[in-house]
C-alpha cells in the first residue's frame, strides 16, 4: 500500500512539471507571435493581408493558396521574413512555406516581376 501511494505520488508531481511546462511554452508561443505579429503587419501595403480569405480556396477538403496567396507569400519574402514569420502570417505550414520560399527563389526571389493583387 505504501509503495501504491508513493508511485501516486510520483506520477502526481510528473503531471504537475508536465502541466508548468507546457504552460512555459504557451507562454513563449504568445510572447513570439506578438514579436511576429504587430511589426510586420505595420511595415506592410495597406491591402496586403496575409490573413485575407482571398489568399486560400479549398480543393478535395485541403485549403491551398491562391495565385493571390502566393504572391503575398512572395511579398513577404521580398520584406526579409522567414519562412517561420511566413508560416505564422499566412497560417500555412512550414512545408508549405519552405516550398514557396524555394519556388520564391527559383523565379528570382526579391528580383521577381511582381504580380497585381487582384
Amino acid at each position: 500500500m505504501a509503495s501504491t501511494t508513493a508511485q501516486l505520488d510520483q506520477v502526481c508531481r510528473a503531471l504537475d512539471d508536465i502541466a508548468s511546462a507546457m504552460e512555459r511554452a504557451l507562454a513563449g508561443i504568445t510572447t513570439l507571435r506578438s514579436l511576429l505579429s504587430p511589426e510586420d503587419q505595420k511595415s506592410l501595403e495597406p491591402d496586403f493581408d496575409p490573413r485575407d480569405p482571398r489568399n486560400k480556396h479549398e480543393i478535395g477538403g485541403l485549403m491551398k493558396l491562391t495565385d493571390r496567396g502566393i504572391e503575398i507569400c512572395y511579398r513577404l519574402f521580398d520584406a526579409g521574413k522567414t519562412r517561420y514569420a511566413v508560416k505564422e502570417l499566412m497560417d500555412i505550414s512550414f512545408g508549405a512555406a519552405d516550398h514557396r520560399l524555394k519556388a520564391w527563389e527559383k523565379t528570382g526571389g526579391a528580383n521577381r516581376q511582381k504580380m497585381p493583387l487582384d
